[in-house]
This record gives structure tokens, sequence and C-alpha cells, in this order.
């Protein structure tokens, strides 16, 4: 017999809201989740802002969240500078400095650190990178989204960037957010895989890295969504929705 389903793991951007702009019914389909005791963890790659700045623009929107259960790829670089004791360069969002502000010091960097910053993302400051790289700096990226939604449409991730910092340093990043094992294996603190379920609208990142970790995966066609995203990965989720509504509709029946 099938585990009982215990944890939500659910993607932030692209699934609950795109910017300010929330995903009709799911501030409701959320409140669905907390009444049926499901235990809930946020995941996200989101680095274009604080841990602070995220949970008070979710709050906001209306969602009902805690700080704790926000798990994010910010949190896991933190942890890993910290661990090692980098003096890190960092190629990050000003509005997600708040998370990093007492690791920044004087010292010449010997780690470049990279997550979504398109004010960063320049000649002048991706060349500085390079040439740390070269000079032996290792290469943390944050995450390696491809692309991700804005209103105005998609727009590229620092996946390309990072990309590039390889290529001309041959330097192999270091990855530390979705889709790697042991970030999904951190989000679930001990829970059997086999008693999850993630919802995201990223097929790879947070699909496909899910059922890597032995995670159950429902793709919902908002976000970054493109038609036939589904077929680009094996095996594929174990259930394509239209919305975050509709996935949580589909665990609370029980169809998952």
């Amino acid at each position: 017999m099938a585990k009982q389903i215990t944890t939500v793991l659910i993607d932030l951007s692209g699934t609950l809201h795109i910017d300010n702009t929330i995903i009709p019914g799911a501030v409701q389909a959320l409140n669905r989740l907390r009444n049926a005791h499901l235990s809930i963890k946020f995941v996200t790659n989101t680095t274009k802002e604080s841990s602070n700045y995220l949970y008070e623009r979710l709050t906001k929107l209306g969602f009902d969240l805690r700080k704790e259960e926000i798990f994010s790829s910010l949190a896991a670089a933190r942890k890993l500078i910290i661990t090692r004791q980098l003096k890190p360069m960092l190629l990050i969002d000003p509005a997600a400095m708040d998370d990093f502000q007492d690791l920044v010091t004087d010292e010449t960097p010997n780690a470049v650190v990279v997550g979504l910053a398109p004010s960063k993302f320049n000649y002048d400051e991706l060349n500085k990178a390079f040439r740390l790289l070269l000079d032996g700096a290792s290469l943390i990226a944050i995450h390696e989204g491809r692309y991700y939604k804005r209103p105005d449409g998609l727009a590229l991730g620092p996946g390309a960037f990072i990309k590039g910092l390889e290529y001309s340093s041959n330097t192999k990043a270091e990855v530390v957010g979705k889709p790697t094992m042991g970030f999904f294996q951190a989000a679930l603190g001990g829970t059997d895989p086999v008693q999850a379920v993630m919802i995201g609208d990223d097929v790879k990142d947070d699909v496909a890295g899910a059922q890597a970790a032995g995670i159950k995966a429902i793709l919902v066609q908002t976000g970054k969504y493109r038609t036939g995203d589904e077929s680009t990965i094996n095996p594929g989720p174990v259930k394509v929705c239209a919305s975050f509504v509709q996935a949580v509709e589909s665990i609370l029946d029980g169809s998952i």
C-alpha cells in the first residue's frame, strides 16, 4: 500500500504568485492544505530578495505562512559560505544582500557566489568575477535557473551567466539550490521522501529535481511552464495540473 502524503513542498514564484500578482485561488488552496494538517515547506530558488523581504511580501499578498517554513537557496548558500569560511564576491540582487551583509569583508574574495542579479550582470562585474576564478576562486551557483516569469514575459535566469563564467574560466560551478538532491533532502528535514509531494512550475528544477530525490512531483501550468514541458523529462511528473488550486485538490482527494 502506498504511504500517505504527510508533507507538501511548494515552489513560490510562478506557482503561488508572479511578482505581486497572486495565482487565482492560491491563497484559498493553501488554506485548504493547512486545514488538512499537512506539513508545509516553501522551497524556492528565489534570490531576488532576502528571506525577511520575501516573507513580508508574501504575507502582504495574503498567504498564510511562517518564516521558518521558507527554505531557500539563499539560506543554503549562506550556510555553505559560513561552513567553509569563504570570502565571497556576491553577484546577487541588492534586495537579497540583507541575508549576507555580515559575511562581506574587505579581503580579496576566494569565492564567486552567483544568484539572480540583473543589475550586476554587466561586463565589468562579470569580468571581475572571471579574473577571481582564474586566480583560483571557487564558483558557487545559488541556482542555475534558465529563465523565470515576469509580468512582461520570460526573462533570462542566472544560468546563462554562470555557464559563461564556467566556459571562460574553465571552472565548474557548485550548485546549492534546486534541483540538487542535497537541497531537497535538507528541505525534507528527515521526512521519508515517499510521504512527500512537490508542486512547482519548473519541470527541471522543481519536478525532475524532486523526483530524483524520491519525491512525487506535480507540474503546474502557470509561471514559466511552456506547452510540452512534461514530455522533456523521464520519468514525467506524477500529474500535470492547470494551477496550484488543482494540484491541492489532487492531493486532498487522494489521487496522488
